[in-house]
């Protein structure tokens, strides 16, 4: 064997096809992309372009709301809690918080914290502190003998006067007339 017959196998190597050396050659002016502007050049795409009528995503209606001041709660039910106390992630004698259910990974982050709901059963004494519960899981938790303690106010905004604002006001006067009615 000398060094001048030394070869890969056959098939081993492709050549890459030369474009744009000629119409003659098949590949020749626009290098067999047929197009001219964006989609002829190398790495840009155009999704979604319709020649410039309103590009489909952009024509269909848009549907619901998203409610920037609304309250993200992680919620919880009452038959996940009990579970949760029967496989030992949580102790019901001690009073149970947010930061116990978190460590436990019986719920996830939340931005306003956990709501309690009435879905399941529980058998379990239990104290527990959350920033909102329904009125079913709080009569389901009294029912079993325990108690629950809700922790979550709604954020006061205040106006330039430093006082709250109009509609804040009203929800103010409207729990303190709630409040004489009772009692």
């Amino acid at each position: 064997m000398k060094l001048n017959e030394i070869a890969n196998n056959p098939g081993a190597h492709k050549h890459k096809t030369k474009v744009g050396r000629g119409s003659s050659s098949g590949l020749g002016k626009t290098s067999g992309r047929g197009v001219k502007g964006a989609k002829a050049r190398t790495g840009n795409q155009v999704h979604g372009f319709e020649g410039g009528q309103m590009p489909l995503h952009m024509r269909m209606p848009k549907r619901g709301f998203n409610n920037i001041f609304g309250t993200d709660f992680a919620e919880i039910n009452l038959g996940r809690l009990q579970k949760a106390i029967e496989d030992k992630k949580l102790d019901a004698s001690a009073k149970i918080d947010s930061a116990m259910l978190l460590k436990a990974g019986v719920v996830g982050k939340s931005r306003d914290g956990i709501r309690l709901l009435g879905k399941g059963e529980l058998t379990t004494k239990i104290e527990i502190e959350v920033a909102g519960a329904s009125k079913a899981a709080i009569e389901a938790v009294e029912k079993a003998g325990g108690s629950v303690i809700v922790t979550y106010t709604k954020k006061v905004t205040l106006n330039k006067k430093g006082e709250p604002g109009k509609r804040q006001q009203r929800r103010i006067k409207a729990a303190e007339t709630r409040a004489a009615r009772k009692g």
